[in-house]
């Protein structure tokens, strides 16, 4: 059984092993290996921890949590996170972060993650929501068909290596509210 909930400080190390594994996965000859490697579990931890006690912008974490799944960190097998938007001119609201692991996909778990998200993002106030997405991530289609639309693209640089991000926004945001309602899932 998988529940969703909001994180909490001692998440954040299990947090960081699938933002690790969802990276690795997704981006192996996108971005370089060597990037790839770099990413350090007890800062990516840190970093989840500092922004759950810190709360700026009214940033929260959701945590997707297995029965018995404790390779993955304390049971955490995704998770997602947002606030107020970081970037004016977007939407109101940004979904930060969304990582499951790859065993755990395809369940309706995702949904669940950016339900709880985007209902936290209009509890602040935001009518409006959107999220970044690497343009050579193969999941990004999940972005459409909750609803989203592309208004923006950029590029970065990661390691030397150019890429393109991708914005995909929800406006007004209860489209990804309706998006993610309740349905019955599979077991």
């Amino acid at each position: 059984m998988v529940t969703i909930r909001r994180a909490r400080p001692g998440d954040a190390r299990g947090m960081a092993l699938v933002h690790l594994a969802c990276w690795r996965g997704t981006y192996a000859g996108i971005l370089p290996d060597a990037y790839l490697a770099g990413i350090s579990v007890s800062q990516e931890a840190a970093q989840y921890e500092r922004a759950m006690m810190l709360r700026r912008g009214g940033h929260a974490g959701f945590v997707a949590v297995a029965d018995g799944n404790e390779a993955a960190g304390s049971g955490v097998v995704g998770f997602a996170t947002g606030g107020l938007a970081r970037r004016e001119g977007l939407a109101e609201g940004e979904i930060e972060t969304l990582y499951l692991l790859e065993d755990f996909r395809e369940r309706g778990i995702g949904r669940r993650l950016m339900r709880a998200t985007a209902s936290h993002l209009a509890s602040l106030g935001a009518q409006s929501a959107f999220a970044w997405v690497l343009e050579g991530n193969p999941s990004r289609w999940f972005y459409e068909r909750l609803g989203a639309r592309l208004v923006a693209r950029e590029g970065l640089n990661f390691g030397g290596t150019p890429v393109q991000q991708l914005a995909y926004a929800w406006d007004p945001i209860h489209t990804l509210l309706t998006a993610t309602a309740t349905t019955k899932l599979p077991r």
